[in-house]
C-alpha cells in the first residue's frame, strides 16, 4: 500500500519532532555536564523542585517518561550523591516517596538557567 500525501507529510512531521528531541537532548546533556548532571537527572530534579514536595516514584515516572526500572536506577544514583532522599509512602506502605535534599535544591537552582537557555535556543523560533 502506498502512503497518501497527507500520510507522508504526517510521517515527515513526526521524524522532524524526533530529530528535534534528539538534538535538544544531546545539547542538554552537554550543557548540564558542567553541573555533573545529564538531561534525565535534571528532569527528575526539576519535577521535584516544581512540586515543592515529595512524589511517589510512579508519579515521577509519568512526568519524565522513563521506565520504572530506569527511574529507580536514576533515583538511586541521585540519592547516592545526596541530591534526593527516599522514604516510605504513608498512604501505601509498598510505595516510595522521593524529595529533594537541600543539596539537590541548590544544584537544581544553579543548573536551571543552563537548562532553560538550551531549551530557548533549541525550541524558540527566531
Amino acid at each position: 500500500m502506498v502512503a497518501t500525501k497527507p500520510e507522508q507529510v504526517l510521517a515527515q512531521q513526526w521524524r522532524e519532532i524526533l530529530a528535534l528531541h534528539a538534538r535538544t537532548q544531546c545539547e542538554l546533556d552537554r550543557a548540564l555536564q558542567q553541573h555533573g548532571l545529564c538531561a534525565s537527572d535534571f528532569e527528575v530534579l526539576d519535577v521535584l523542585a516544581d512540586g515543592g514536595c515529595s512524589y511517589r516514584v510512579q508519579e515521577i515516572s509519568e512526568r519524565v517518561h522513563l521506565s520504572q526500572s530506569a527511574l529507580s536506577r536514576l533515583i538511586a544514583r541521585l540519592e547516592k550523591d545526596d541530591l534526593v532522599e527516599r522514604g516510605m509512602c504513608a498512604e501505601d506502605r509498598r510505595g516510595v516517596r522521593v524529595q529533594l535534599t537541600s543539596k539537590g535544591r541548590a544544584l537544581h537552582r544553579d543548573a536551571l538557567p543552563v537548562q532553560r537557555a538550551v531549551l530557548t535556543r533549541m525550541l524558540v523560533a527566531d
